[in-house]
């Protein structure tokens, strides 16, 4: 059976089959909206990403099931990065017509997988024929209170910087992918199926532990340069300290160039997040408990722009800025 012989409501039905309801969902799937409720006193938080064939993703290098769960855990890390809690999700699909049915519902499988995983439901979409390749569009719905939303304006001089997990894992796969050389298990799993940290930037609201917080997406160098900017600030981030898997950290011996990819390599969809230095030991505490490494790799000070600190005291310049769609 081919996409086309399900039919679009076929293929709706198909997805809608496999979704449990959840009481603050009044409507799912089904109607021309989804409405929900909020838990009483509680924001709402809205997000969306697209990933693009050829752009995001290209399907000789990525099985279906790991697509859908990225699409879902790039919309989480956003959902993360603002210390809130993900409720819905809705979908949109733009597909080719030479897809096989085995394929969507592998694609679906990986999407629910996720969502189940972080808490979300699916509640609602939309589906088309691509004239190209397969389009994704996840938007993700979440809640928080208001006063413990984070965002990337509250950074201030004497501030720590901290990121959790490692850098540089994905871009190195991808770079090994574009090569056409096949990047080892353990980072081609960062690159395709990436972690959203959800809970630890639950606990940085919660525990009142951050004062500006991003996700990982475009690269350590870029983002950071957002909260520098909302922030009116700069930063001075050490190369030494930042943190690198064994793997990453092997190969930087051998070749330094790879320290770029650290810094500006894109989709770590890790943690960034300024703190006050005394809240240094409840995030050594955090970390223990999360068993996730928190590193301090810098500080915040007065001024504008970045500053990377080379390990012998020079300033290092790195050739690369960050993932720009445009540039």
């Amino acid at each position: 059976m081919s996409l086309g012989a399900c039919g679009e409501f076929g293929l709706i039905e198909r997805i809608r089959a496999q979704v449990a309801g959840r009481d603050d969902i009044l409507i799912g799937i089904g109607d021309d909206c989804c409405a929900t409720v909020l838990p009483p006193g509680e924001i709402l938080l809205t997000t969306t990403d697209l990933l693009l064939e050829e752009i995001h993703f290209r399907r000789a290098w990525t099985d279906l099931f790991a697509l859908g769960r990225k699409a879902v855990a790039v919309n989480i890390s956003d959902i993360a990065a603002m210390g809130g809690t993900p409720r819905t999700l809705s979908l949109g699909l733009g597909l080719p017509a030479d897809l096989p049915p085995a394929d969507f519902d592998q694609l679906i499988a990986g999407i629910l997988s996720a969502a189940r995983e972080y808490g979300a439901v699916l509640s609602g979409g939309d589906t088309c024929r691509s004239p190209g390749g397969l389009m994704l569009s996840v938007t993700v719905q979440g809640s928080i209170q208001p006063e413990q939303i984070l965002r990337r304006s509250g950074a201030r001089p004497g501030d720590l910087l901290y990121v959790s997990g490692t850098l540089g894992d994905s871009a190195w796969a991808l770079r090994e992918l574009l090569a056409g050389r096949t990047p080892e298990d353990a980072l081609a799993q960062r690159h395709h199926r990436p972690t959203a940290r959800l809970g630890l930037g639950q606990e940085l609201a919660q525990r009142r532990l951050a004062t500006a917080l991003i996700d990982l997406s475009d690269g350590l160098r870029a983002d950071l340069g957002h909260i520098l900017a909302a922030s009116g600030v700069g930063a001075c981030v050490h190369a030494a300290a930042l943190p690198l898997s064994p793997t990453f950290r092997a190969a930087l011996a051998i070749e330094p160039g790879l320290l770029d990819l650290a810094l500006a390599g894109g989709e770590d969809y890790e943690l960034l997040w300024s703190a006050p230095s005394a809240a240094a030991v409840a995030l050594a505490t955090l970390s223990d408990e999360l068993a996730l490494p928190l590193t301090c790799i810098g500080a915040i000070v007065a001024g504008a722009g970045l500053k990377v600190i080379a390990a012998d005291g020079s300033e290092y310049i790195s050739a690369k800025m960050g993932y720009n769609h445009f540039a």
